[in-house]
């Protein structure tokens, strides 16, 4: 058993957990198309390989851990980002601004990289579940802004925001690419808004209703 560095034993396999997923990480943000081995994650993390086999059974299950490490931070910068607005628009713009910044930064391309290598992992229902609620405060942004099919837009406008994604992981420039999607998203709750006088039945603003 190796040296234990922390006060207590539960602290010494936290820390030793921790290093290892951090040392994952790393790995993968360094070289997404590569996939790591035990005896790579034990290198960096500073461990014995057989010490991997102590929390982890198989890659697969380590690879699910990083992303269920990595998505409440994904979902918490979000919502950080979002709940500095009160203006609709500019929480629909902040919530593009955040999802590419953390492109940038790599944190897509890392989990990218783990679902390639365990293509079941968003078949996981906590996997399943932690990633559907990345878009709710997209979706609570348009509820209130009262535009139709709040769900439908905003996997429309995810999709824009994902294709912004992948173009700045092909190279593109990340301040031009976050201001053209702007430019696209700013008329996204103005276009969807319940406008006066638009003909749909069941309006009460209607004339003559």
């Amino acid at each position: 058993m190796p040296r234990i560095t922390a006060r207590t034993v539960p602290e010494h396999r936290e820390a030793q957990r921790r290093a290892i997923l951090d040392a994952t990480r790393e790995l993968l943000a360094a070289a997404p198309d590569v996939e790591p081995t035990f005896a790579d994650v034990a290198a960096k993390a500073g461990l014995a390989r057989p010490s991997i086999y102590h929390y982890f059974a198989s890659r697969e299950e380590l690879f699910r851990a990083v992303v269920v490490d990595a998505l409440p931070r994904w979902r918490e910068t979000i919502a950080q980002a979002t709940s500095a607005h009160d203006d609709p628009a500019a929480r629909i713009g902040a919530y593009a601004d955040a999802n590419l910044s953390l492109v940038a930064d790599g944190e897509h391309a890392v989990i990218s990289a783990l679902v390639s290598f365990d293509p079941r992992a968003l078949a996981d229902p906590r996997i399943a579940q932690m990633h559907a609620e990345l878009v709710e405060p997209l979706v609570g942004t348009l509820r209130d802004a009262q535009v139709e099919d709040p769900e439908v837009v905003a996997q429309l406008v995810n999709a824009v925001v994902q294709r912004a994604g992948a173009m700045i992981e092909s190279g593109a420039d990340v301040p031009t690419v976050r201001r053209a999607v702007r430019t696209l998203l700013t008329s996204t709750v103005a276009a969807g808004a319940p406008d006066v006088g638009d003909g749909r039945e069941g309006d009460g603003n209607r004339r003559g209703s």
